[in-house]
Formats: structure tokens, C-alpha cells, sequence
């Protein structure tokens, strides 16, 4: 039987178990031999990060090709109209490739922990948050998206993958899920 987990990983952890740098890593957390990450979160990112024990359902979980949907609160500089929302549901050119449809809305501010350190704060530009729903996962993808339409992303939350949701998870805090994908 398969063993997976829902983590919320905090800001400034690496999605890996070693760094010889020293900084944080999972092992700081998570103490259970034999797991990996299904995926990636950068490291200034925060939010839902599976890992499993089974390399076939690692694959499952974070190959591109099964579109499996990953959601992200993303808190950006400005306040984007309609035709700038437009512009990143229909796909922005990353590297010279066009990204693939996305869902995005406007959202109210989530209830969200402090992050640690805070985001920089301008008074005089105000700041929105977004729901941006993928089914890729290209390097950087949200905040080079968001930067493309000339809103710069300042807080990323990733809060759902597939069915599997952060739900009530603090950061650093991690559980058992049942495997259905």
C-alpha cells in the first residue's frame, strides 16, 4: 500500500531532504525514510506539497502529461483588470512556448498564517489576490505569468492538488491521505 502526505510547506524550505548549503529542507519536518516529493514548490513559495513512498504514483501526481490541477492564492502588486485576466487564462509566451489555458479569478484576501518574513508592503500600490489554476508546471510559471501581464507576484500559496487540498494544515505540518488520483 502506497503512503502519501499532505505537507504544507513553509516559505523558505527546499523541496528536498539534503542541501549542503544548510538551509531548511523537508528532513526538518518530515521524518519518515523512503519518501519523495511529488513535484516541486520553490523555495520562496508556500503551500501543499505531496509526497509518497511509490515512484509510479510520484510520477502520477506531478507528470504534466495526466493535467492533474494545481491551484494557487497568489497575492500580487497591483490590481489586474479584465483584459490583463484574460491574457493569462488564454496563455502567456515562457520561454518561447505558449502556456496552456489556465483558470483565473479574483479572489477576497484568504485567510492565510503570517508569512515569515512578511511580504514587502508599498503604500501607495495597492495589492490583489488571485486563484490561478494550472494543469502544467512549468520553472516559476505563476510568478513569471503574473510578471508577463505586469502584476509581480508577491505572496504564492498553493492550496490544492487534484482533490488533495493544504485544508486546516498549518505550516510545517504534515498528514496522512488516503490514495485516490
Amino acid at each position: 500500500m502506497s503512503l502519501l502526505i499532505l505537507f504544507n510547506k513553509p516559505f523558505g524550505v527546499l523541496t528536498q531532504f539534503t542541501d549542503t548549503a544548510g538551509r531548511k529542507t523537508l528532513a526538518s519536518y518530515i521524518k519518515i525514510p523512503g519518501i519523495y516529493p511529488a513535484g516541486r514548490l520553490d523555495r520562496d513559495s508556500e503551500g501543499l506539497l505531496l509526497l509518497t513512498d511509490d515512484g509510479r504514483l510520484q510520477q502520477r501526481l506531478s507528470d504534466p502529461r495526466y493535467k492533474l490541477p494545481k491551484s494557487y492564492w497568489v497575492q500580487v502588486e497591483g490590481e489586474p483588470d479584465e483584459p490583463s485576466l484574460e491574457q493569462l487564462r488564454c496563455g502567456i509566451i515562457l520561454d518561447s512556448r505558449l502556456t496552456q489555458l489556465a483558470a483565473v479569478r479574483r479572489i477576497p484576501e484568504p485567510a492565510l498564517w503570517p508569512r515569515n518574513p512578511p511580504i514587502r508592503v508599498r503604500q501607495s500600490v495597492p495589492t490583489s489576490w488571485l486563484e490561478i489554476t494550472l494543469t502544467e508546471g512549468r520553472n516559476r510559471q505563476v510568478r513569471r505569468m503574473t510578471a508577463a501581464v505586469g502584476f509581480p507576484t508577491l505572496r504564492l500559496v498553493r492550496h490544492a492538488i487534484g482533490k488533495y487540498t493544504l485544508a486546516n494544515l498549518s505550516p510545517g505540518q504534515w498528514r496522512e491521505a488516503d490514495v485516490e488520483v
